[in-house]
């Protein structure tokens, strides 16, 4: 039996998921198990993504962001949706939509610029 559950709170998908699915303006970048995506997240928005969670004891300090707007879902950039806040994106981006591609087993990404 398999129940989709959609949150935006990554503490609970950790907790209760087998496999998770990263959606960006409503398109998929990244598939895995839930110990392989947040073990090693792939694609640059789960690991931007990833990188605002705020972690428990430690030194306190300001939760990083993701620079950039969030595309408009009924009007999405040409290319992959992410090239305007992506740090790896190059011009090709801007141009060409990714493929959702396996990178290692059971673990797909949109992205050309990661490889397997």
């Amino acid at each position: 039996m398999a129940i989709q559950f959609i949150s935006h709170d990554l503490g609970v998908i950790s907790e209760i998921a087998d496999e998770v699915l990263v959606l960006y303006g409503g398109r998929a970048v990244e598939r895995a198990s839930a110990t392989a995506l947040f073990d090693n997240p792939r694609h640059p928005y789960t690991k931007g993504l990833l990188a605002t969670v705020p972690r428990l004891g430690g030194y306190r300090r300001r939760l990083p962001t993701i620079p950039g707007q969030i595309p408009n879902v009924n009007n999405l950039p040409s290319g992959c949706p992410f090239h305007d806040r992506c740090s790896i994106a190059e011009p090709e981006c801007a141009e060409q939509e990714p493929t959702f591609d396996q990178v290692e087993t059971g673990h797909w990404v949109a992205c050309p610029k990661v490889q397997s």
